[in-house]
This record gives structure tokens, C-alpha cells and sequence, in this order.
């Protein structure tokens, strides 16, 4: 495992991650799914474990997945080690009819984190990250004072902002020029290549960068077909709709003749391409099971500056197409 240092903060992350949303389990937000479907606790814990043995020290979680049972694991796991650096988010919560709520009020998410914190069993969470808040949640500022307090009481290290999925660019912008927050969360992957700008001015802005969703929910992993079906507790069953697997897998096509030639998996060329852009700190894939620790960090290889350049033709000229059917399925 290689590691990176993480923005102008002194935390040093691992390359890979543990992107910690699908250990949450099932959960619902009324009849909408916000989970990956069942698992089983004993292998996500060994999945945990597992990724530390390959050299992850960094896991990324937030008080939603799972809502809450995902820290739960990782708190039990590692509770409050200092070799192990785990980052968390707070911003989203369920009304009483099942409907999903953006708050980013002070009082929320001071409380929010004291239970953070308890899941964790942590003393403090190493960096807390404001769960998609838009634009004008930052510019009434609550958020930010909440996460400045945190900092300042010692009960977290450091603070950012997971950016939006399709549109990074206002957010990341007002952060960037008042020098606010230590690092971006941001959607970076073949298929979704919109925040390629904002990781290279976030860089020489001295922020740290997670790339999140590197396999694109699986469809970067070559284990879909066209007719490929997810059950119902399953967030992908509304999101990968037949209209985006087909169009997904066609436009793919391209990118995985380039790939051929170096001769490794699919998940390794797709984790590979993120990996060689020196600006991105950590990539976090999904990981549920020991295997997947393993499969997430074998195999990475340079990719050659041309093909590097020919995959990034491919998202302006078809991929694009791709990441404009899935905003609109939201």
C-alpha cells in the first residue's frame, strides 16, 4: 500500500479507502432505499479487518449509512486507535414521514457528532464532513460555525465538504476562496469525469481530496450485464435503471480495449486511472467483504499518458451522455 499526504492537514491516507456506506446494511427513507441491500455483519467486520491487514487506514462513513450502523461497525472494529483515521459526515436525516432532510443547523450538528462520536468510540473524528450541503447552506454559515466549534473543542481534527454528485463547482468554489474547510469529497471515476477542474484547483488550494464512488455503484467492475437486476433494499434498483446499464456498458466498450493491453481487472484498471492523478489523496471503494479488500488493492498500475488522455476524450465525447441520463434520474 502507498500513502499520500492529505491536503496541508498532517494526516497521511492511505492510497485506497474503506468507502463504508454499503457495510450499513438496509434502511429506508419511507419507500425509497438508502442502503446496498442485506448484509451480513461478521463479513463486513472481517472486511474491516481484512482491509487493515492490506494496509487501509483510512475509513470513510457517515452518521446516514446504514443510519448509524455503519459507524457502529467501525467503531466496534477499531474503536479509538490512533494508527487508523476515520472520517465521517453529518447533514442528512429522516423526518417522521420517511422523507430525507438536509440540516445543516449549528445545534444539529453539534449534537449529531456527540452521537457520531459515541458510535465510533472515538474521542474525536479525524475529519467530519458536511454530508452535499449546497450553497446556500454554507452561505448562511451555521455549518460552518458548527464545524469551526468542533475543531476548536477538540472534538474533531479536521472538516470538508462531500461535493455535489454532478455539479461541484459553486460549493467547492466558495469554500476555496475563503479559505474554509481542509478537503473535498468529490465524485471522480471514468464514467463520471465533472470534477476533474475542481481536483486541480483544490490542490494547489492545499485542500485534501477523496474520490468517492470509483466503480461508479459496480458498473466499472465488469461484473454487469444488460440485464443485470438489484432487489428492492437496494439503492441501484432506482438508480441504474435499464436506460443507464445499457448506455453505460455501450459507451464503456472503448475504455475497456484500452485497458486490455495492461491486462489486469477491470476494477484494477478503473481504481488504476483514478490513482494517477497525483492530486487525489485517497479513493474510496465500496468494500463489504474480504475479497473485495483484496480485489481493491491488488494491481495498480501507471496508466500511459496517452491512453490516460484517450480515456479522458472518451467521458467529453460519449461518457458525458452517461452522467446526464443519471442527473436526471437524480
Amino acid at each position: 500500500m502507498n500513502y499520500r499526504k492529505f491536503g496541508k492537514t498532517d494526516l497521511t491516507v492511505s492510497e485506497i479507502g474503506f468507502g463504508a456506506w454499503g457495510i450499513g446494511g438496509p434502511s429506508m427513507a419511507g419507500e425509497t432505499p438508502i442502503g446496498w441491500g442485506v448484509v451480513d455483519d461478521d463479513i463486513s467486520i472481517s472486511a474491516l479487518k481484512k482491509s487493515f491487514e492490506r494496509g487501509i487506514n483510512f475509513y470513510d462513513t457517515a452518521d446516514f449509512y446504514g443510519l448509524g450502523h455503519s459507524e457502529e461497525l467501525i467503531g466496534k472494529v477499531f474503536g479509538n486507535r490512533q494508527d487508523v483515521i476515520v472520517a465521517s459526515k453529518v447533514g442528512h436525516r429522516i423526518n417522521n414521514d420517511g422523507t430525507i432532510r438536509l440540516d445543516y443547523s449549528k445545534n444539529y450538528i453539534l449534537e449529531a457528532c456527540e452521537k457520531s462520536l459515541k458510535r465510533l468510540k472515538r474521542d474525536s473524528i479525524d475529519y467530519y464532513q458536511l454530508h452535499s450541503a449546497k450553497l446556500d447552506h454554507l452561505e448562511n454559515g451555521e455549518c460552518i460555525e458548527a464545524m469551526e466549534k468542533l475543531k476548536d473543542e477538540g472534538k474533531i481534527r479536521y472538516w470538508g465538504l462531500s461535493l455535489n454528485t454532478f455539479n461541484p463547482f459553486p460549493e467547492a468554489e466558495f469554500l476555496m476562496k475563503k479559505k474554509l474547510g481542509d478537503g473535498f469529497q468529490i465524485v471522480f471515476n471514468i464514467i463520471n469525469q465533472n470534477g476533474f477542474d475542481v481536483i486541480k484547483e483544490a490542490n494547489k488550494n492545499g485542500s485534501g481530496i477523496i474520490a468517492r464512488m470509483p466503480l461508479q455503484f459496480g458498473l466499472l467492475t465488469g461484473k454487469f450485464d444488460k440485464n443485470t437486476k438489484f432487489e428492492k433494499n437496494d439503492h441501484r434498483a432506482f438508480r441504474l435503471t435499464p436506460e443507464i446499464l445499457s448506455e453505460s456498458l455501450d459507451q464503456l466498450e472503448d475504455v475497456w480495449k484500452i485497458g486490455e493491453k495492461y491486462n489486469i481487472s477491470k476494477t484494477s484498471f478503473s481504481l488504476s486511472f483514478i490513482l494517477n492523478i497525483p492530486e487525489i489523496s485517497t479513493v474510496i471503494p465500496g468494500i463489504k467483504t474480504p475479497e473485495q479488500a483484496i480485489l481493491n488493492t491488488s494491481d495498480f498500475i501507471k496508466i500511459f499518458d496517452h491512453d490516460f488522455n484517450l480515456i479522458r476524450e472518451i467521458f467529453k465525447e460519449k461518457l458525458i451522455r452517461v452522467v446526464e441520463l443519471m442527473q436526471k434520474q437524480g
